[in-house]
């Protein structure tokens, strides 16, 4: 049987260690009865539950959607780029350690990525080593760091560590742009903004030429890179018509978009099918964004069923992403 590889699910560890000489916004897991809740700043963030942190629930799960490897990343608010360097350090070991925890406990049904302290680009080049001793993939990282676009050099540091030590890099929408613009309700973040804002991520690595520095840099663009795929063609338009607007990128920019990975998480066979149009389907990979509400059941049956692809194809994708054996 070919397995079925998911490879955008999300960790909360069950416990994070109190501090209050930590930052303000320093996070916590308030357990209830049938659920929890993440507090941030003392107030709920997201209303989660076990299967966060338990692994026979997510079998459990697992066994349904027809998954048989889960690749765990942080819940993106545990990313804290906000945060001072040293809360941020401190966040990433207990998160990172809870991730590679359940991995070498389930060895045959989880993988895992981690997180660094984006903020202090020597510091996360550090961590870089200690995600590779956890037995961690890669790293996630928001669409930002902090307002630095990801294209900025700044981060080089981070990009050529995660290149020369085989790391992948995961990049995950995170307090986006436009909320003012949309009538400011909270809810609208993930449902409309987040599309969005892993466009302008993916558009500031092209034009920040980070490919062209990095070309061995595996990037996956969550959420099926937004909506990236459907800025293409006006894109292209711009750099076939020559200067001034040709500058903005080294190559066409939809050649450049084909060497980013994207999961499958559209909803929608017509606008899934339009993505493997412009990328190609051995840039694809199967993800769910379990275990949370917005998730998409049963993800790689319906990867299969839009794509007419067979399933070995899209793990293949998956373990060449991941570098899985």
């Amino acid at each position: 049987m070919v397995e079925a590889i998911d490879t955008h699910t999300h960790f909360v560890p069950r416990h994070i260690p109190a501090d209050s000489a930590r930052n303000p916004l320093w996070p916590s897991v308030e357990l209830r009865d049938a659920s929890a809740a993440v507090m941030v700043g003392g107030k709920v963030f997201r209303v989660i539950d076990s299967r966060s942190w338990d692994a026979r629930r997510r079998l459990d799960d697992m066994a349904i959607d027809d998954v048989q490897i889960q690749v765990l990343s942080p819940m993106p608010e545990l990313l804290s780029h906000w945060f001072p360097p040293a809360d941020a350090d401190a966040l990433c070991r207990h998160v990172n350690e809870g991730i590679a925890a359940l991995c070498a406990d389930h060895p045959r049904h989880f993988v895992g990525i981690g997180m660094v302290p984006m903020q202090d680009v020597a510091l996360a080049v550090r961590h870089m080593d200690d995600i590779r001793l956890l037995g961690l993939r890669g790293i996630e990282i928001g669409t930002h760091i902090n307002g630095v676009p990801l294209g900025d050099v700044r981060l080089d540091d981070v990009y050529a560590a995660a290149e020369q030590g085989g790391l992948i890099v995961m990049i995950h929408p995170l307090h986006p742009l436009g909320l003012d613009r949309m009538g400011g309700r909270p809810e609208l973040a993930a449902v409309a903004a987040f599309p969005l804002e892993t466009a302008f991520a993916a558009v500031s690595l092209m034009t920040g030429g980070v490919l062209e520095r990095f070309p061995s840099l595996r990037i996956l663009l969550s959420h099926g890179g937004g909506a990236l795929s459907w800025l293409l063609p006006r894109l292209g338009h711009a750099f076939g018509m020559g200067p001034p607007l040709e500058s903005l990128f080294a190559r066409n920019p939809t050649e450049i978009a084909r060497s980013f990975y994207y999961d499958t998480i559209l909803y929608d066979g017509a606008a899934l099918q339009y993505l493997a149009d412009k990328v190609g389907t051995n840039q694809l990979v199967v993800g769910s964004d379990y275990p949370f509400t917005i998730k998409q059941d049963k993800p790689a049956q319906f990867a299969e069923q839009v794509l007419s692809v067979a399933r070995a194809e899209l793990s293949a994708n998956a373990k060449r992403l991941f570098a899985l054996r």
